[in-house]
């Protein structure tokens, strides 16, 4: 009996010892600290060169080159080390109790230039009263408490955003436009500002190719491609910003990219289920929840299929009479908030129209398809996207109120008579190009752009041939005050007694 249990004792010490050895060794074969799991946001971050069969696949503009794909804007000059004290901030601020479990505010937002209407009395609001004694504000100039922020002016952020003195991502661009210059804006969310530590944003890359263009045409044109979309925003945040900041650049065309932020199926189906959103079978569970601490865990996870986790049943109400394929896009009941989107959108085509500029609504791409399988590991925040923050809608309903949504799009730009950029058309349904099931690794946003020069080419050509491009611009004057007030510091106690 003593040898029998000795045996077992000794065979048990030697699979745990032979576990723990192989978690080490899988997690060094990962890039992983041996002691700490560190599970990868997006092991699918594809490179450039990854993306060349898919360029291939696809029309490309006369007189653009392929090799201008691979070649990266120049260095941006306004690029500085950011200031020490906002470093030691962003590493303080985690630690500081105001951001218990339960309280709202995320630190990276202590950075940002909060809308003074939108702050209100810091005490009171919902959002703001979490944040730690200060922030940053300004006034908007039409009083209103939307957009809620802008980004910091003429600055390089701890996470790397890189600001031109307009508070937008990218490189300096003077206010006033200099003879022979055609004058882009893009406007949108998280699709547009991009995540901050990625090194471009999409329009980066179009200017950086459209001045190519221009040099091998020998065109007398210069390109200012300006990046004006932020985080989070809404179609109403947009049209403010339009507003207020795009419309005294004086841009020949705005370019609209969003459709995420606003996308509600809840607008549609009929008693929203509750549940937790879980994968199916319970080994499949258990792995998703070992994986958090174990490489081998995780090894293992990644050999289960990702299939679409399970849902509960809903009914979708379609509004009586509306015609998916062809959609009225003046009905006030279209799904997804697409009434409330073309309100906003018309309000931007008529303060564009003032200062002569145009609009182009984009397509918006989802990675999303009826049956999609993903790899669970290599793809988790893909997967988690649909199944977590999406539940309890199935990929189906997804796909198909995505398509509806730029069916309206593409309707509204030929209703109105403006150029339609057809992102969703081209960009491919590939999981190594998203860092979720809307956002894009850095290659996928260099392809998306390289999606949109193909079709902002026509549409340039078109207005050189007629002379409407580029244009004679009245002179400008003196930049508006939101672009020449500095913001303000305001601070607050909202746990005095």
């Amino acid at each position: 009996m003593r040898n029998f249990l000795g045996n077992v004792l000794l065979t048990l010490v030697s699979v745990l010892v032979c576990a723990g050895l192989a978690e080490i060794i899988v997690r060094v074969i990962d890039g992983q600290s041996p002691v700490r799991l560190v599970l990868p946001e997006n092991a699918g971050n594809v490179g450039v060169d990854t993306t060349a069969g898919h360029i291939d696949r696809m029309p490309r503009a006369a007189g653009v080159e392929r090799e201008w794909f691979f070649s990266d804007p120049p260095p941006l000059p306004n690029r500085t080390p950011a200031p020490k004290e906002w470093v030691d901030l962003e590493a303080q601020i985690p630690l500081q109790p105001t951001f218990a479990a339960g309280e709202p505010f995320i630190p990276r937002d202590i950075f940002k230039v909060w809308n003074s209407a939108f702050v209100g009395d810091p005490c009171k609001h919902s959002y703001i009263k979490s944040a730690p004694g200060k922030l940053y504000v300004y006034d908007p100039p039409d009083g209103q408490a939307r957009p809620t922020f802008r980004f910091m002016p003429s600055t390089t952020l701890p996470d790397g955003l890189v600001t031109n003195a307009f508070g937008f991502r990218g490189r300096p661009v003077p206010f006033a436009r200099s003879p022979k210059t055609i004058r882009i804006v893009f406007v949108g969310a998280s699709t547009v500002a991009e995540i901050h530590e990625f090194p471009f944003s999409g329009p980066e890359h179009i200017e950086n190719w459209l001045n190519h263009w221009a040099a091998a045409r020998k065109l007398d044109v210069r390109f200012e491609v300006l990046n004006a979309g932020r985080e989070s925003v809404h179609s109403m945040d947009i049209a403010a910003i339009v507003r207020n900041e795009v419309a005294p650049l004086r841009p020949d065309l705005v370019v609209y990219y969003e459709g995420g932020n606003q996308l509600n199926l809840a607008t549609v189906v009929k008693e929203v289920p509750k549940g937790e959103p879980l994968p199916a079978g319970g080994l499949a569970r258990w792995l998703r929840q070992a994986a958090a601490y174990s490489a081998l865990a995780r090894r293992a996870e990644g050999l289960m299929v990702g299939s679409e986790w399970p849902k509960p049943d809903y009914e979708i109400v379609w509004p009586k009479g509306l015609d998916e394929q062809d959609p009225d896009i003046t009905r006030p009941d279209l799904p997804v908030n697409l009434s409330i989107i073309i309100r906003n959108l018309d309000a931007i085509r008529a303060d564009l129209a003032k200062v002569n500029g145009e609009l182009s609504v984009a397509s918006f791409h989802w990675l999303v398809k009826d049956g999609m399988v993903l790899n669970s590991v290599q793809h988790k925040p893909i997967l988690e996207t649909l199944n977590i923050r999406y539940f309890p809608y199935r990929y189906r309903d997804l796909e198909r109120l995505t398509a509806f949504e730029n069916r309206v799009f593409a309707k509204y730009n030929a209703v109105h008579g403006l150029p339609f950029i057809d992102v969703a058309r081209y960009m491919p349904y590939d999981p190594n190009l998203f860092s979720d099931a809307i956002h894009n690794t850095p290659a996928g946003i260099r392809l998306r752009a390289w999606i949109q020069l193909q079709q902002l080419v026509p549409i340039i050509e078109k207005k050189l041939a007629s002379g409407a491009w580029p244009q004679d611009v009245p002179t400008m004057g003196d930049p508006p005050p939101i672009f020449s007030t500095p913001p303000r510091l305001i601070t607050f106690n909202c746990k005095a007694p």
